[in-house]
C-alpha cells in the first residue's frame, strides 16, 4: 500500500479494480463484482463523466488559512466560482476569523501549452505567499500541465526555502481515470506527503518538556481517547455536531478532518488513537496509510446514517475502547427516543417508493433508511463499484428485487430507469437532480451542507423534510409541463443499459 513515496497515486480501477458502468440488480452486482469480473466493463456510448480534479477541490478548497493555485486555463479554474460563497460560510462555522477561500488561476494559454507553464506557476506561488500569508499553498494539477509536461513537484521543490507557506501539490489531472473518486486519493496522497509528520518524542509532548509524570500519565491518557473523525465535504456542521455528541458519550476526544481543518491539525492528528472513516470511498487511501506508516488503527465499515448503521458505526468504535455496554445502552435510549418521533411520519410515508443516486457508500445506507420510514427501494444508482459496497449489498433487506446502476452522471440511463420506474420521490446528489425533476418527479437532496443528514436527529430531520417534500408536489409537475428532454420516444422503449458492454463481465 505504500505509495507515498511516489508523486502520484494509482488510479482506483487499478488501486482496487473498480467498475462504473453496470446495470442489473444489486445481488448480481455483488455476485459478479467479487469474481472480479466488472473491471473492465464500459459503455459503447456516454453522456458525461465526473471531473477528478472538480472532487478534489470538494476537500482541498476546505482547508482553512490556505491558497488554492489551479493550475490550467481558465476554463479550470472557473469551477472555483461554485465552491466560493458557502465554502467560505463553512470556513467561519469552524474558526469565525477565517479568511474564507482564496483561489489563483494560471490561466494557461496556447503559447504555454507549446513554450511550457512553469514560470506562471512559479509566478503564482510567490504571489499567493506574498499576499495572503497563508500557512499553505496548495497547487492542483489540471490535465493541461500534466500532458505537456510541466515539472510541478520540480516547481514546488526550488520555491519552498523561499515561502512562508507549506508547498503541497496535488496531481488530480481528469483525464487519468473514469473513477473520479480517485480524486480522494489524490487530494490525500498531498496532505500526506506534505502536511503530516509526526512529533518527535523525546521527552517533549506537543512541544512543551514535561517533568511532572502525573502530567504525562494525563497527557498518555487523554491521548488514549484521541479519535480523529474523517468528515466529508457535503456533510454540514450540524452533523459534526451529532457525531461529536454520540463520541462524547462515549468519553471521546474528537477531532475532525480533513474537510473545513487548518493546516496545523494535520501534524496531531499523528496523536489520535483511532481513525474513524464516515465514508470508506473517501477514506481507504488515507486511514490505511496512517496505519502502515504511524500504526493507527481504523474502523472503515459504514457510515452513520439511519438507525441501523449510525449504531454499528458506535459500536464498532466502542468495541475499541472497551465501551460496548456503555454504547448499547446509548443506542438502546437514541433508538427509542427516535423511533417514538418518527411514528406519525412512518404512517405518513408508507409504501412510498423512491429511486436513490451518489455514491455507492452513501445510497446503500440511505435505502435502508427510506426502508426503516416505509418506502419500497426500486432501485439505487451508484457513481461507481468496488469492494467496499459489497456488506452493505449483503445486509440491503429486499436486495434481489433492487435494482442497481454504477453510473456516474449519464442522466440518458436515468431517464429511461425513471420513466419505466415512476418513483414517487428522486433521492440525488448535486449535479443530477434537476433531470428527474423535469420528468416530474419530486426531489430530496442526498446531501446538503445546511442539513443533518447524518446519527439519530439527521435521520430525524431528513424524514420530516421529505414528508414536506411531498406534500405538494406541484413545482415538479409544472416542469414537466412545461419542459422536455432531449431524448427520443423510442429510447425510453429500450432496455436502459443497452449501450452497457458486459461481454467481460462474466
Amino acid at each position: 500500500m505504500n505509495y507515498i513515496k511516489e508523486k502520484t497515486p494509482p488510479v482506483r480501477e487499478d488501486r482496487l479494480k473498480a467498475c462504473n458502468a453496470f446495470g442489473g440488480s444489486c445481488c448480481e452486482l455483488s455476485r459478479t463484482g467479487k469474481k472480479g469480473c466488472l473491471n473492465k466493463t464500459k459503455r459503447t456510448f456516454a453522456q458525461t463523466q465526473g471531473c477528478q480534479l472538480n472532487l478534489s477541490m470538494s476537500i482541498l478548497n476546505t482547508i482553512r488559512d490556505s491558497v488554492v493555485i489551479i493550475h490550467g486555463p481558465i476554463g479550470c479554474g472557473g469551477a472555483g466560482l461554485s465552491f466560493g460563497a458557502l465554502t467560505t460560510q463553512y470556513h467561519k462555522l469552524r474558526d469565525s476569523n477565517a479568511k474564507g477561500y482564496i483561489w489563483i488561476n494560471t490561466n494557461l494559454d496556447e503559447g504555454d501549452v507549446i513554450n511550457g507553464g512553469e514560470q506562471k506557476l512559479k509566478e503564482a506561488i510567490i504571489f499567493a505567499d506574498n499576499e495572503f500569508r497563508p500557512s499553505s499553498i496548495i497547487i492542483v494539477n489540471s490535465c493541461v500541465p500534466a500532458l505537456i509536461g510541466d515539472d510541478i513537484d520540480g516547481v514546488v521543490a526550488g520555491l519552498q526555502q523561499q515561502t512562508a507557506a507549506k508547498l503541497v501539490p496535488v496531481h488530480c489531472e481528469g483525464f487519468k481515470t473514469k473513477i473520479m473518486a480517485s480524486a480522494y486519493d489524490s487530494a490525500y496522497h498531498g496532505i500526506l506527503r506534505n502536511l503530516l509528520d509526526k512529533p518527535e518524542e523525546n521527552g517533549y509532548l506537543n512541544g512543551y518538556l514535561i517533568e511532572d509524570e502525573l502530567e504525562v500519565l494525563k497527557e498518555k491518557y487523554r491521548r488514549s481517547r484521541n479519535v480523529n473523525v474523517l468528515n466529508v465535504s457535503s456533510m454540514s456542521r450540524a452533523d459534526e455536531l451529532e457525531l461529536e455528541r454520540l463520541l462524547k458519550a462515549l468519553e471521546l476526544n474528537v477531532r475532525f478532518l480533513p474537510c473545513f481543518a487548518h493546516p496545523d491539525d494535520f501534524e496531531p492528528a499523528t496523536e489520535a488513537a483511532l481513525n474513524i472513516s464516515i465514508c470508506a470511498t473517501h477514506d481507504d487511501y488515507f486511514v490505511k496509510h496512517l496505519k502502515e506508516k504511524y500504526n493507527i488503527p481504523y474502523i472503515l465499515h459504514t457510515i452513520p446514517i439511519g438507525i441501523r448503521n449510525t449504531g454499528k458505526w458506535l459500536l464498532d468504535i466502542a468495541e475499541f475502547f472497551g465501551e460496548t455496554d456503555r454504547a448499547k445502552g446509548l443506542i438502546e435510549a437514541e433508538t427509542k427516543a427516535l423511533n417514538k418521533a418518527l411514528e406519525p411520519f412512518r404512517n405518513q410515508l408508507k409504501g412510498k417508493r423512491v429511486l436513490l443516486s451518489g455514491g455507492e457508500i452513501r445510497i446503500l445506507t440511505t435505502a435502508e433508511l427510506f426502508q426503516d420510514i416505509g418506502f419500497e427501494v426500486l432501485g439505487v444508482r451508484g457513481y461507481h463499484y468496488d469492494e467496499f459496497a459489497d456488506p452493505l449489498i449483503d445486509g440491503l433487506p429486499g436486495k434481489e428485487n433492487i435494482l442497481f446502476n454504477v453510473a456516474t452522471g449519464q442522466p440518458f440511463e436515468q431517464a429511461n430507469l425513471l420513466e419505466e420506474l415512476k418513483p414517487d420521490l428522486y433521492v440525488g446528489h448535486a449535479g443530477i437532480n434537476g433531470w428527474a425533476a423535469k420528468q416530474g418527479i419530486p426531489v430530496f437532496p442526498i446531501f446538503v451542507q445546511s442539513l443533518n443528514y447524518m446519527g439519530y436527529s439527521g435521520m430525524y430531520e431528513l424524514t420530516k423534510r421529505v414528508t414536506k417534500v411531498l406534500k405538494n408536489t406541484q413545482f415538479s409537475k409544472n416542469l414537466k409541463n412545461n419542459i422536455k428532454l432531449p431524448y427520443k420516444a423510442e429510447w425510453y422503449g429500450k432496455n436502459p443499459f443497452s449501450y452497457i458492454d458486459s461481454s467481460l463481465a462474466l
